[in-house]
């Protein structure tokens, strides 16, 4: 039976694992439009701190090749990426943070931030409704498991 790194050595962190945390953030947290390099992400972690902090090691953490990372460089990642350290630990803080990073993600889409702008200027029962109609759609559009089109 394959242990629980083996697929973090295959380049796919386990969820909730350090890495997997990390790689999260690494796609989630993308203001240049694309994925920070391990350079970048090292670069900025070393300004933030006074010690060394390499690629390799960044990419280490983000693979699970290494999953022991000081204090220091978890106040740096977290600092780097904008989260609390506590994201590194403790799921209830990951929940909330990936819920804003979701929410953030969304709000990139063009259409998506058109539609929640407009609802800024409607009143409670018209949000409830623009609510109701965006969660029929949505269960329209849902791929159907039965087959059956709805």
């Amino acid at each position: 039976m394959p242990d629980v790194h083996d697929s973090e050595r295959e380049g796919r962190p386990v969820a909730g694992s350090l890495a997997h945390r990390i790689d999260h953030l690494f796609k989630a947290i993308q203001p240049k439009g694309r994925e920070y390099s391990y350079d970048e992400v090292a670069r900025g972690c070393e300004a933030l701190t006074s010690g060394t902090f390499s690629k390799t090691y960044v990419w280490q953490l983000r693979t699970g090749q290494r999953d022991n990372p000081t204090k220091r460089h978890l106040e740096a990642l977290s600092a780097f990426f904008g989260v609390p350290v506590a994201y590194f630990f403790d799921d209830a803080v990951v929940e909330d943070v990936n819920a804003q990073l979701a929410l953030v993600l969304a709000l990139r889409d063009a259409d998506v931030r058109d539609i929640a702008l407009r609802a800024v200027h409607l009143d409670g029962a018209g949000r409830r409704s623009l609510a109701r109609i965006v969660t029929e759609i949505s269960r329209l559009q849902r791929p159907q498991s039965d087959g059956v089109e709805r």
